[in-house]
C-alpha cells in the first residue's frame, strides 16, 4: 500500500493481488530456495522482488524492480548466505514505485536485525503514522509495511515476540506476514485470515509461503495452513511454536482467491483452486443458461469456469481467443486509448472458430469494464453472430481495503450501473454474473451466512469484517490523504 494515496486508481482493469511472501529457515542455501519458491508466485506480484537472508551474525539484502528472474541470478544470490532467508513480490501502486518500498524491509532495533515481508493492507496504517511521526519517527518509506517495524522498535514489552504481539493488536486490515530476527523467524496471519498463508516442510527446514504452489515447486510438503490470527515462530533448533494472541474469532480468508488471485494449482483451505474455478462455472451455466454455439474463455483466467460451464450445458469449449504470453506490463500506460491497445496486443480472436457463431463468453471479473468492451468488439469484428458474457464473480461493487488493488468505488462499473446498463455499456446480447450464493456453492459451502459470512466478500457486498480507520477517517475529514 501507498500511505500517501490509499484509495489510488488503478492501471488497468483487472483486479491485482499486491504480493505474494515466501520464508525459509534451517535450510542450505536459504536465498537460493526462496527465489525458487518466490518465482512460483510471481503472478501475486510482477513489479519488484526482494529477498533477505540472515548468516548467522548478520543480515543480508537484495532488491529490484522486474520479474524474479531479472532480479536474481547466481551472482547475486551468492550475495545472500545463511540458512534462513524470506522475500517478496509485488505489485506497486501509483506513487508507490521505487527501491525504497521494495520489501522485504529492515530495520536494526534495539532488540537486534528485524525484517518484514508483508502481503495486504493495513486499513489504519496513516492514523498510526501520523501519531508515530508526532512522536519522533522518521519513515523512509511509504509503504504501510513500515508502520509494523515502528511499532515494534516503540513498544516498551521486554521481548522481541511480545514487541511484535503488541504491535499487531495495534493494527487492522489484512496481512499475512514473514519476520526475520536474530532469534529465527515468525509468520503470522491476520486475527480474520482475509490474507492466505500456508507452512510446510523441506527435509529439516520449515517453509512458509503465500500458496501451496510454492511447496510444490521447491519439493516441500505441505504441513497445514497458518490459522487466522495465529504467530507461528521457529528457532535456529527447529523448535515450532504456536501462539493464538487474537483468541479464535471466526475466520474471513478473501474468496477472491478461489475466483482469480490465487494460481489455479494450488490449494485453498483444503480446497482445489482448480475444482473451485470450475465448480463456479457450473454454478454459472445452471444459473445463467444461454442458446449459443460455442462456450469461449478470456484466457487465462476465464478458462477453468469456462470448461465447467461447457460440460454442465453441453455447449462445446473452444479457444476462441488466443492470448499472447509476451506481452508485459511495459506496454501498459495510463489512460483508455493505450489500455485498448494492451488489450489488442494480450488477446487475439480465433476468427476459425468465431464467425457467424453465437459465442459465450466467461471472464472471470468486471472491474471498470473498457477490457470486457474490447473483447466483445473483437468477437464481433471476428464475425461471431451472439456474443453473451458470463462473469465467474459477482459484480465487483465495492473497493478492497484488504491489499487488493482496486480502483476507487467510482471507477467501479457495477457500482455505477445495473447488469442491464453494463450489459449495453460492454455491447454485449446479454450479461449475467454468478450469485452470490453460487459462488459460495462452487467452494463448499451452501450459501451465504448473512449473518456471519464464511468469507471476505466485501468486494461483491459491501460487508466489511474489520474496521476501515483511514477511509473513515479521510472521507469525514479527519484525515488527509495527501
Amino acid at each position: 500500500m501507498n500511505l500517501t494515496h490509499p484509495f489510488r486508481d488503478a492501471d488497468g482493469d483487472k483486479l491485482r493481488e499486491e504480493c505474494g511472501v515466501f520464508g525459509v529457515i534451517g535450510a542450505q542455501e536459504a536465498a537460493n530456495i526462496t527465489a525458487a519458491g518466490l518465482h512460483s508466485l510471481q503472478h501475486r506480484g510482477q513489479e519488484a522482488v526482494g529477498i533477505t537472508s540472515f548468516s548467522g551474525s548478520e543480515f543480508h539484502t537484495h532488491r529490484g524492480l522486474g520479474h524474479v528472474a531479472q532480479v536474481f541470478n547466481a551472482r547475486t544470490l551468492e550475495t545472500l548466505p545463511g540458512t534462513m532467508a524470506s522475500g517478496h513480490v509485488r505489485y506497486s501502486t501509483t506513487g508507490g514505485s521505487g527501491l525504497r518500498n521494495v520489501q522485504p524491509l529492515f530495520a536494526d532495533l534495539a532488540a537486534g536485525g528485524f525484517s518484514i515481508a508483508h502481503n495486504g493492507n493495513i486499513s489504519n496504517a496513516m492514523t498510526l503514522k501520523r501519531d508515530l511521526v508526532a512522536k519522533g519517527s522518521i519513515f523512509q518509506s511509504t509503504s504501510d509495511t513500515e508502520v509494523i517495524i515502528h511499532l515494534v522498535a516503540t513498544s516498551r514489552y521486554p521481548t522481541l515476540l511480545d514487541k511484535f504481539i503488541d504491535a499487531l493488536r495495534m493494527v487492522e486490515g489484512g496481512y499475512a506476514l514473514i519476520c526475520s530476527t536474530n532469534e529465527g523467524m515468525m509468520a503470522c496471519r491476520d486475527p480474520l485470515g482475509i490474507r492466505p498463508l500456508v507452512m510446510g516442510r523441506l527435509g529439516d527446514a520449515i517453509v512458509f509461503a503465500s500458496e501451496t504452489v510454492a511447496f510444490d515447486v521447491i519439493g516441500a510438503e505441505f504441513i497445514r495452513a497458518v490459522e487466522p490470527g495465529e504467530l507461528v515462530q521457529v528457532d535456529f533448533k527447529g523448535t515450532v511454536s504456536s501462539h493464538r494472541p487474537f483468541g479464535s474469532p471466526s475466520p474471513r480468508p478473501c474468496i477472491f482467491e478461489h475466483v482469480y488471485f490465487s494460481r489455479p494449482d494450488s490449494v485453498m483451505d483444503g480446497i482445489s483452486v482448480y475444482a473451485a474455478r470450475k465448480q463456479i462455472g457450473v454454478e454459472l451455466a445452471k444459473e445463467s443458461p444461454a442458446m449459443a454455439d460455442i462456450v469461449v474463455p478470456v484466457p487465462d483466467s476465464g478458462v477453468p469456469a469456462a470448461i465447467g460451464y461447457a460440460q454442465e450445458s453441453g455447449i462445446p469449449f473452444e479457444l476462441g481467443i488466443i492470448r499472447s504470453h509476451y506481452v508485459g506490463r511495459t506496454f501498459i500506460q495510463p489512460g483508455d486509448a493505450a489500455r485498448h491497445a494492451d488489450v489488442k496486443r494480450k488477446h487475439n480472436a480465433n476468427r476459425a472458430l468465431v464467425e457467424g457463431k453465437k459465442i459465450i463468453l466467461i471472464d472471470d471479473s468486471i472491474v471498470r469494464g473498457t477490457t470486457s468492451m474490447k473483447i466483445v468488439e473483437m468477437m464481433r469484428d471476428a464475425g461471431a453472430a451472439e456474443v453473451h458474457m458470463r462473469i465467474a464473480s459477482p459484480p465487483t461493487e465495492y473497493s478492497c481495503f484488504y491489499g487488493v488493488d482496486t480502483p476507487e468505488r467510482s471507477k467501479l462499473l457495477a457500482a455505477k450501473m445495473d447488469i442491464a446498463a453494463m450489459a449495453r455499456f460492454i455491447k454485449a446480447d446479454s450479461l449475467a454474473f454468478v450469485s452470490i450464493d453460487g459462488l459460495y456453492r462452487a467452494v463448499g459451502e451452501p450459501k451465504r451466512n448473512k449473518k456471519c459470512p464464511q468469507f471476505c466478500d466485501a468486494c461483491f457486498t459491501g460487508d466489511y469484517p474489520t474496521k476501515l480507520t483511514d477511509f473513515e477517517q479521510t472521507a469525514s475529514g479527519q484525515l488527509s490523504a495527501a
